[in-house]
């Protein structure tokens, strides 16, 4: 059997790294797009709500960011421990990421947004802080995640406090 070439390797990291970030981007959108002109619109929301046009550009960025944190992690050599500890992390708040798209936008109930998106920050922050242990750079290009979805939080209670 022929031994994988290291471009092989590149590439099969990469595809760990990039594909359930497009999956969780997927299966978001596949919950948030049907309930934004009719349920979405309908709701009262804060004066610091951000038009829903800019909702797109920013996570896309914030997709693209997460690959290339996860994507450093992997490439990092042997398995280490601390690696292990890192991925588990990432790929929880990802999964916690693609559940609140259904539990605000699927389920329309921002209270279960709330209960979902609180635990995902906290699970951002303690990627970042498993990530700096083995890839400085991989932690910072998370970092306007955990800002991003620190105001999401503020906008989701506010949303749910309005509409109660």
């Amino acid at each position: 059997m022929p031994r994988k070439t290291v471009n092989q390797k590149l590439l099969a990291k990469a595809g760990l790294a990039v594909i359930p970030v497009i999956l969780t981007l997927v299966l978001g959108q596949w919950a948030t797009l049907p309930n934004i002109e009719g349920w979405y619109a309908g709701l009262a929301k804060p004066a610091f709500n951000p038009p829903n046009w800019i909702f797109g550009p920013v996570w896309t960025f914030l997709y693209a960011s997460m690959s290339f944190a996860v994507w450093r992690i992997w490439i990092l050599p042997g398995d280490q421990p601390q690696k292990s500890a890192a991925l588990i992390c990432f790929y929880l708040q990802l999964a916690l990421n693609a559940a609140w798209s259904w539990a605000f936008f699927g389920l329309h109930s921002p209270l279960l947004g709330l209960i979902n998106i609180v635990p995902q920050w906290i699970l951002i922050l303690l990627t970042i802080l498993k990530f700096r242990l083995v890839d400085r750079i991989a932690a910072h290009s998370l970092a306007p995640l955990a800002v991003w979805v620190a105001f999401a939080i503020a906008l989701n209670f506010e949303i749910w406090q309005l509409n109660r």
